[in-house]
Parts: C-alpha cells; structure tokens; sequence
C-alpha cells in the first residue's frame, strides 16, 4: 500500500473513540421510542414528550438533553425541537427515512459479536456459536426487514447498468441467490415487465422477501427456492443471476466455488451482477469504510473479509467470467460489478 499521512492520537480524539458507542446508543433508543416522530409534530417540552411517548418525564430529559449534546436534537427554551436534516432522514414518513437501519448497522447481533474482537483476532475468525454463516441466523430476518433504504439505491444502480443488457431481450429469467430482502431483483422486475424472479434464501427469510415483492407489486412474478445456495439446486438457466452483499462472507477460495454455482446456472450470453464492499488502491485511512467492515467479517464468519477489486477479478476470471464492468453507488460504499461469461 502507498504510504499515508496518520492522524495523531490526541487525548481528545482517544475520548471521542471510547464514547462513541454513546451516541450510537442515543441514536438507536430515539428511533425505537419515537422520539423523531414525536418532534416532527412541532417543538415540546420533555414532560410533553414523554406523555406522548409512555417514557418518564425525569428519563426523557435526560435523554434529549444527551442528544442536543451530539446534535441529534435542539433546544429552544425548554421545547425540544428537530435538528437539520432529521426530518428527511429520521422522520419514519420520510421517503429518505434511515431509522431503520439501526436496526442492521448497530443491531444487536453486530454488538454481542463485536465484544469477542480480541478473541476473533486471537483464532483469525468468528468464535460465535451462531454468526452469519450460521444455517437460518436470525439476524438475516432482521436485514431483510430493515435494510431496504441502502438497497434501493444501489438496486437501481444495478438495473441502469442492466438496462441495455435486458431492454433487448423478449423474456428474463433472473435468480437473486441470497437474497435477503430481494429488492435488488425486485427493483429489476418493476423496470423490466419481462423479467420474473426467483428468490433463494433462508425458510425463515424469504417470508419477508415475499412481503416487499407484494409491496412493490411483482409477486406475481416472483417465486421462491429456499435453503443453502451452496447445495440447493438452482434450476435454470437465467438470464441474470446476482449475488448481493455475499462474497465477503467467504474466502476467495469459497467464492470462487460459489461463483461457480452462479456460472453453471447462468445462460451462455447471461449476465452476473454483483453487489458488495471492495477495497481500492489507496491506504485503509484513505477509504475506512471496507476496511471497518471487514472487522465485522471477522469477528462474524470463519474466514471473510472485505476483497479488493482484483480478488474479485480473480475470482471471476477462475469461475468462468470475463473481467466485469464496475459501477459505483453515490454516497455509499459498496460497488455494482456486471460480468459476463468468458468466451
């Protein structure tokens, strides 16, 4: 890697570190209380609040005091009032609302994992007994609930790099293996009326995969295949396979296999399309994001991690693919890889 310039370690920044699952704390309590809802109706005092809210009056204040600390609220007086930006990001009827996703980024199965760090760093993998490799995780439930303000947007980067793939074909066959919440392929079925979808995931996944297919109105062109997209039988051939936020859950060695899977289920002339973290060519302090996440491999799975451009590229090229066009998403860190089988 190139050479960086390092921040230095200051006691002030050293004090932000320690405390700052504080103020992840405050942010998780404030969505799941209401507390962002409740001020969208205008300013209030804490003992009006936590009348609205069912909380104690003494709690309450203490809570929004925390968080006028930190900028997650204001103050006027004794009335409480949204900050800038709350309103868009923060207010459930928002159509930009990212409440939800605290219930993902800092879920409780993040926090419980991440507390064995040092052990996981010992044994160079998860030492959890359940972790996201783990058959039917329930996280996994969790991620497909809550996790649809990230994937809409990078699923409509996918469909736009797609766009002049499908917009030619009569008829498209697409199999989203892992899909979680399914919106990657769904987004895809609501642009193209062609196209129908299967959808493999977990027993007790694709329940809330079928309900966002209803909701975005495809489920009459949606099915469903459910168990471990390492032996399930896969049916075919498709015209698009994708495999979304999955490989860095594996070693290259792994994903080379599940590629493979992909590949053998894919048409001659098909398309892959990839979504997931990559590494780039510059120094972890200069791109934290990919980096930071592959902690969250480590301490979650037995031998992930977040892959550079050119694992994938390695990957690709072993399980039969030429090399992919890359995409980006604004505003976000993960990448839209399209391939297309080797001739």
């Amino acid at each position: 890697m190139p050479a960086t310039t390092t921040t230095p370690v200051t006691r002030e920044r050293l004090n932000g570190l320690m405390q700052a699952y504080k103020s992840t704390s405050l942010l998780r309590t404030a969505v799941e209380l209401g507390v962002f809802d409740a001020l969208a109706d205008g300013p209030a005092t804490a003992d009006a609040l936590a009348g609205r809210l069912g909380t104690h009056p003494r709690g309450t204040r203490i809570l929004l005091d925390a968080m006028v600390a930190i900028s997650l609220a204001g103050i006027d007086g004794d009335a409480y009032h949204l900050p800038p930006g709350a309103e868009q990001f923060l207010v459930s009827k928002s159509p930009q609302y990212l409440g939800d996703m605290t219930k993902v980024i800092s879920s409780d199965w993040e926090w419980d994992a991440l507390k064995r760090l040092p052990e996981a760093v010992r044994h160079g993998g998860t030492v959890m007994d359940e972790h996201a490799e783990t058959a039917e995780y329930q996280y996994w439930v969790d991620f497909a609930s809550f996790a649809s303000a990230i994937a809409t947007p990078t699923a409509q980067v996918m469909t736009d790099a797609l766009e002049h793939f499908a917009a030619a074909r009569p008829s498209l066959k697409v199999l989203d293996m892992a899909c979680g919440h399914g919106i990657y392929g769904y987004a895809f079925a609501q642009r193209h009326r062609q196209a129908t979808v299967t959808s493999l995931d977990w027993e007790n996944v694709v329940p809330v995969a079928a309900g966002h297919a209803e909701r975005l109105g495809v489920s009459d062109r949606v099915g469903f295949l459910t168990g471990d997209m390492f032996t399930e039988p896969l049916g075919g051939p498709y015209d698009v396979v994708m495999l979304t936020n999955v490989l860095h859950h594996f070693s290259e060695e792994r994903g080379i296999e599940l590629l493979r899977r992909a590949r053998e289920a894919l048409k001659p002339d098909g398309r892959l399309a990839l979504v997931g973290f990559t590494t780039g060519d510059g120094t972890p302090a200069e791109d934290p994001a990919p980096y930071l996440f592959s902690i969250l491999m480590l301490v979650w799975t037995a031998q992930g991690e977040v892959h550079s451009k050119a694992a994938y590229d390695r990957m690709l090229s072993a399980s039969g693919f030429a090399d992919p066009e890359l995409h980006t998403v604004a505003h976000l860190p993960l990448r839209v890889l399209i391939a297309s089988p080797a001739r």
